[in-house]
């Protein structure tokens, strides 16, 4: 019998861990370390696009990881997310580095999101979500014409079971126990398919991977446990 993880666990663990997220050795280690490929990836799939006039959402930007880089960039950011601490901490971090950045305690399931974007980011989030399918479907309705959506998620295979859980959490302690629950994992196909369900042109799929002998983490065409992936809204 399967025993999906509730959205008030979600809450509890990622509130509590809310001090941790700029702490360069902490339990957030990993996002630190993947920052700059998941800012590669960003400027990779926008392309052209001057990011200086590109309104940008990070759904679920935690304590801001990836919201301070792009405002540095020029970019008009906003950052959601459903726990109060985080954003706290975010908000906190983003004053003390002269960061302008319009943060906001939202839970993406249950709010409405105000506001129109160029690209939305949701990284790592709809593995932690009750209903992701949902919420894409919700969320479309905030981006602007041609606008961008870049997800990163997990696979849900023996293999993301193997490195995602039973290795990063429990063995080697890389992300907080308990921060994934395999059965809410997504596979692309399912997200490729929800996402052309509603108006979206799939586009880019790209793996990252961890490199043991280097001991680094890189963009790769293996995309067994974690992924990227890019869409655009069709007018």
């Amino acid at each position: 019998m399967m025993n999906i993880k509730s959205k008030n666990e979600e809450f509890t663990l990622f509130n509590q861990l809310s001090d941790e997220w700029w702490n360069e050795n902490g339990k957030f280690k990993i996002l630190h370390q993947i920052k700059s490929h998941r800012m590669t990836y960003i400027l990779d799939q926008i392309e052209n696009r001057d990011i200086k006039n590109l309104k940008i959402l990070d759904v679920g930007c935690g304590g801001g990881i990836i919201c301070e880089p792009l405002a540095r960039l020029g970019a008009k950011v906003t950052g959601i997310d459903f726990a109060p601490n985080n954003i706290s901490a975010a908000k906190i971090h983003s004053k003390k580095n002269k960061l302008k950045i319009n943060y906001v305690h939202k839970d993406v399931e249950k709010s409405k999101l105000d506001g129109k974007f160029d690209l939305i980011l949701m990284f790592e989030v709809l593995e932690h979500l009750d209903d992701w399918k949902k919420t894409i479907k919700k969320i479309k309705k905030n981006l602007n014409k041609n606008g961008i959506i870049i997800i990163s998620t997990i696979n849900r295979n023996s293999l993301s079971k193997l490195f995602a859980i039973s290795i990063a959490e429990n063995i080697l302690k890389w992300i907080p126990k308990g921060t994934h629950d395999y059965y809410k994992l997504i596979k692309p196909e399912e997200l490729k398919k929800t996402l052309t369900k509603e108006n979206f042109h799939f586009k880019n799929i790209k793996g990252l991977v961890y490199d043991p002998l280097s001991r680094e983490w890189k963009l790769s065409k293996n995309f067994m446990v974690n992924y990227f992936c890019t869409a655009y809204l069709i007018n």
